[in-house]
C-alpha cells in the first residue's frame, strides 16, 4: 500500500514553533508547579477576601501544569498535534474573559489580571499564527480521498 507522506510545516516554522511550544511548556509547568505548592502566595486577593479554598486554586495550577505537558508534546509535531494547540488557545482567549467578568463583578481585583498577561494574552499571537500555519498545510494537503492506493484488492 502507498500512502503519501504527512504535510509538513516549513523548517523555518517548525523550529520557531517547537521553541514557542516548549516554552509555554517550561511556563505552564512551571507555573502550575508554583500554584500547587504555594496557593496562597500565588493568588490575589479581591472583594471576596483571601483564599479560602487552596484547593481550587491548585486545581487551576494542576490543569496549567498539565496543559505544559500537553504543549511540550504538541512541539514534537504541531501539525499532527494540533488539537492540543488549538484546546490550549481556547483557554487563553477565554480565560481573560472569564476574569473581566469577575472583575466587573466585584468578585476579584483588576490586579489578578496579571495572571491572564503572563497565562494567557502574551501566547494569542504566538498560537494563532501556529494555528494558522498548521491550517494552510492542512488545507494544501491532499485528503485521503485523493490519494490512491496501489496494492488494494481489486473487486470484480
Amino acid at each position: 500500500m502507498t500512502v503519501a507522506p504527512r504535510a509538513a510545516l516549513d523548517p523555518w516554522t517548525r523550529a520557531w514553533s517547537g521553541g514557542v511550544l516548549r516554552l509555554a511548556g517550561v511556563y505552564n509547568v512551571l507555573w502550575g508547579a508554583a500554584v500547587i505548592l504555594f496557593p496562597h502566595e500565588t493568588f490575589v486577593e479581591g472583594p471576596a477576601g483571601p483564599l479560602h479554598y487552596p484547593e481550587i486554586w491548585q486545581c487551576v495550577g494542576m490543569i496549567v501544569g498539565v496543559y505544559g505537558v500537553g504543549y511540550w508534546i504538541a512541539a514534537s509535531d504541531p501539525v499532527r498535534h494540533w488539537p492540543v494547540i488549538f484546546v490550549g488557545w481556547l483557554g487563553k482567549v477565554l480565560g481573560p474573559f472569564g476574569t473581566v467578568f469577575s472583575v466587573l463583578q466585584n468578585r476579584l481585583p483588576l490586579e489578578f489580571g496579571v495572571h491572564n498577561v503572563f497565562n494567557d494574552l502574551i501566547w494569542w499571537v504566538p498560537f494563532t499564527w501556529l494555528l494558522y500555519r498548521v491550517w494552510q498545510v492542512e488545507a494544501l494537503a491532499p485528503s485521503c480521498d485523493e490519494q490512491t492506493v496501489s496494492d488494494a484488492p481489486q473487486s470484480d
